[in-house]
């Protein structure tokens, strides 16, 4: 069985949610994306669609982002049922559960030292620290983006595929190799409440296509704004759109 449901210009079938287990994004998707990480806004109304989804979908709602959870935390507190933060490193399968953190290798300290140095070349642009790699962002100064994906590149190129370089919103990061968002769609979907579920992954960025296809692997459907959504705006309504009348 399927539902269909419209939201302004555009229309999708989804999975009736007693079927279906809903994995989104947080930035860019769920909400706005902003100059800085600190300034994102949570629009007024998104909890309530959330909590409704959750219980609509028997608590099958999850936070899958490139953000710690403690950072999911502080924006959506106890909404979701489940968070995985760090694309995929870091999963909490319950509320109030133990994080489980992926094996992670050894980022050498000669790399953060030159990415230091390489920002401070480039005025504007930040370089940003995550378990198990990094990040180097080039919003404020585009003309870095080539040097620092030149210099990412290079790191990684003599570590037999261990580390890679991730393309991002205006931004490149240097990550473990093969611990991202599909496997954190693998490894909740493996438990209850998530589990015998069709997953509906959503997302905005090369980041989240591994969710994506992990969920059409899996049964389910991989959505992404802008090519299924317009915005977050639309897909924030389409959000509210599945819960207003009940399933």
């Amino acid at each position: 069985m399927v539902r269909s449901s419209s939201s302004q210009e555009f229309r999708l079938q989804v999975p009736s949610l007693d079927q279906a287990a809903f994995l989104l994004d947080f930035d860019g998707t769920l909400v706005d994306i902003a100059p800085t990480p600190d300034s994102v806004v949570v629009p007024d109304g998104l909890l309530e669609t959330l909590r409704n989804l959750r219980a609509a979908c028997g608590d099958a709602l999850a936070i899958i982002s490139g953000r710690s959870i403690d950072q999911i935390d502080h924006f959506l507190g106890d909404v979701p049922f489940a968070v995985a933060g760090e694309h995929g490193i870091a999963v909490r399968h319950r509320p109030g559960g133990p994080i489980e953190r992926a094996a992670l290798p050894q980022v050498p300290q000669a790399w953060f030292d030159e990415a230091r140095n390489l920002v401070a070349a480039w005025p504007g642009a930040r370089l940003e620290h995550k378990p198990g790699g990094f990040v180097l962002h080039y919003r404020a100064v585009p003309e870095a983006g080539e040097a620092l994906r030149k210099a990412a590149e290079n790191w990684v190129k003599d570590t037999k595929g261990i580390f890679e370089v991730q393309t991002a919103k205006m931004a490149w990061e240097i990550r473990p190799a093969g611990v991202d968002k599909g496997y954190a769609v693998s490894l909740l979907m493996e438990s209850v409440p998530f589990a015998g579920r069709k997953p509906i992954f959503v997302g905005d960025d090369v980041t989240d296509e591994d969710g994506m296809a992990t969920a059409v692997r899996l049964g389910g459907l991989g959505l992404r704004i802008p090519a299924d959504f317009p915005n977050p705006t639309a897909f924030r309504n389409w959000l509210a759109s599945l819960v207003e009348g009940g399933n």
